[in-house]
């Protein structure tokens, strides 16, 4: 047997070519890879050797060769395959190992070039790999460090790998080399060449998404579905997250479980969050998961039946005993007491997740466990849009009335506009002292989801009077202002922006209440 080794990550790869020597297979391998294995004293053959041509063009020929790829395609079963290898003096190469030049880890560079970014496209690196790939029933192929351990393990055990593990690492090389090829598309079809500048959406879209598993069923039992997750997935994502019990989940619990995590993982203090079909239908602070988890099912108890909840803080057993109480879907948080999870293995079908919180602060949203790129699937096509990341703080806020809010109610207006971002338009959200008291979402009219937020509270027994109100959106007339004032609110946050601003703002004044513009929409569709 024979392998080739070339590679630009040289994680691991010494340990791997000195077992593979172990076991008898012959080394051949490129530049800097071969210096390497022989420097630590492995017998390798330099590819030039074998091809009897050197590198060429600082490096971009060196294995586009008939005695490379004659060895990497040559059918074994095949008899005239065979007869012309020995006619051009060509030896098998029987295990590939290859990872290419690191193009995406360039471009992400703030300095990279054009020029950069073209010199590190691999050529003959993805070539090698399609060739084995596609002679996956005689050729392996090894396209990442992970794959490593396995397959040396399996060639100890065997002596051969076998046809299912051969087949699995093609499909995880063309995986890979899909993947590459969609990077450089992105990148390079959102270069303006006149000036160098990037666009911030390429010409040509290439997603790449991982399954994750299979579901059961879609929103709706006559539909199927899968749960795919990003090439790279944003730390703190839902994605990243590990269920710990409870059933399988379902297309309709992964997109509310999403909603809810987004929504609570925007908190700095603990915080909880009820959600339910993807409307956050009590939000809530408090000194410790318990309270907080209190006062957030009190805004809408009926609606919590049943619903999805998430903390962005440690669920202990006194919070894990009073989610215990009610029918609960799915409950997430960044971790759960030894008790707690005693207490949740009595409720075996409760689906409960562990999800690590991201970073509180960080260099891009990425890393701050947020979406870059939000899409929406529409008739054959989609719609693209840089997420809606963006956090209000009280240097943003303009007070537009005679009256000006106290301190307490702009941390209650911030806390309501951050619950306003999370409820589907036209949204109207009531607030006091952290918690949500009345919540108006998904409707036509703005005037309508203020009347719904107001009956809310009045079916869950709680006042509004002296609350705070945030409107994800501006108010079109006064009829809306006056709605919430009537319910109690005696401060209101809107993104201001109507031609009757003015109006709203007279009104306002007249009624005696304070209100703040944001500057900000917070559409959610």
């Amino acid at each position: 047997m024979q392998a080739l080794i070339s590679v630009s990550d040289k994680t691991g790869i010494v340990e791997l070519a000195q077992a593979l020597h172990d076991l008898g297979i012959g080394l051949v391998s490129t530049g800097g890879t071969a210096k390497l294995l022989a420097e630590k004293g492995l017998p390798v053959k330099e590819v030039a050797e074998v091809t009897g041509f050197p590198e060429m063009l600082d490096g971009r020929v060196k294995t586009l060769h008939p005695k490379v790829h004659g060895g990497l395609l040559a059918r074994r079963d095949v008899p005239e395959h065979m007869a012309a290898l020995v006619a051009h003096g060509i030896d098998t190469i029987d295990l590939l190992v290859v990872n290419l030049y690191p193009f995406v880890a360039t471009v992400a560079k703030p300095d990279c070039t054009l020029e950069d970014a073209i010199e590190n496209i691999d050529i003959g690196g993805p070539a090698m790999v399609r060739s084995a790939a596609k002679n996956w029933k005689d050729v392996a192929v090894l396209t990442d460090a992970g794959q490593y351990p396995t397959v040396l393990s399996e060639l100890k055990a065997n002596g051969k790998l076998s046809d299912s593990t051969r087949f699995a690492l093609a499909v995880a090389a063309f995986n890979a080399i899909s993947n590459y090829d969609a990077a450089i598309s992105d990148y390079l079809s959102s270069i303006n060449l006149e000036d160098g500048t990037r666009a911030r959406f390429s010409a040509q879209a290439n997603a790449s998404f991982i399954k994750l598993q299979d579901l059961r069923y879609g929103e709706n039992p006559h539909q199927q579905a899968a749960f795919y997750r990003d090439l790279y997935p944003a730390p703190g994502s839902l994605v990243t997250g590990e269920q710990l019990q409870g059933k399988e989940l379902s297309y309709n619990n992964i997109a509310d479980a999403d909603a809810a995590w987004e929504c609570v993982k925007s908190f700095d203090t603990p915080a909880c969050v009820i959600v339910k079909h993807a409307n956050p239908c009590g939000v809530a602070l408090g000194k410790d998961a318990f309270t907080a988890y209190q006062k957030a099912f009190q805004t809408d108890p009926t609606s919590a039946f049943g619903g999805i909840i998430a903390f962005n803080c440690e669920v202990d057993h006194l919070a894990a005993e009073a989610v215990g109480k009610q029918f609960v879907e799915v409950l997430m948080a960044p971790s759960f007491s030894a008790k707690a999870q005693e207490v949740l293995k009595g409720k075996p079908n409760v689906r409960v997740l562990h999800i690590p919180m991201p970073a509180p602060t960080g260099n891009s949203a990425w890393d701050r466990g947020q979406n870059i790129v939000d899409v929406k699937r529409i008739g054959s096509g989609l719609l693209m849009q840089t997420a809606d990341n963006h956090e209000l703080q009280l240097s943003d806020l303009k007070v537009v009335t005679n009256v000006q809010p106290t301190a307490e109610q702009l941390q209650d207006l911030l806390f309501a506009w951050k619950v306003a971002k999370f409820v589907k338009s036209n949204a109207i959200v009531f607030c006091a002292n952290g918690q949500t008291r009345g919540v108006g979402a998904g409707q036509m009219s703005r005037l309508d989801s203020a009347r719904i937020a107001s009956i809310k509270a009045e079916h869950a027994g709680l006042s509004l009077q002296g609350t705070v109100v945030a409107s994800d959106a501006f108010f079109p007339f006064r009829d809306g202002l006056d709605v919430v004032v009537d319910a109690g609110a005696t401060c209101v946050i809107q993104p201001g922006g109507s031609m009757r601003d003015q109006e709203v703002i007279d009104a306002a004044n007249e009624r005696g209440v304070a209100m703040v513009f944001s500057g900000v929409r917070h559409f959610r569709h």
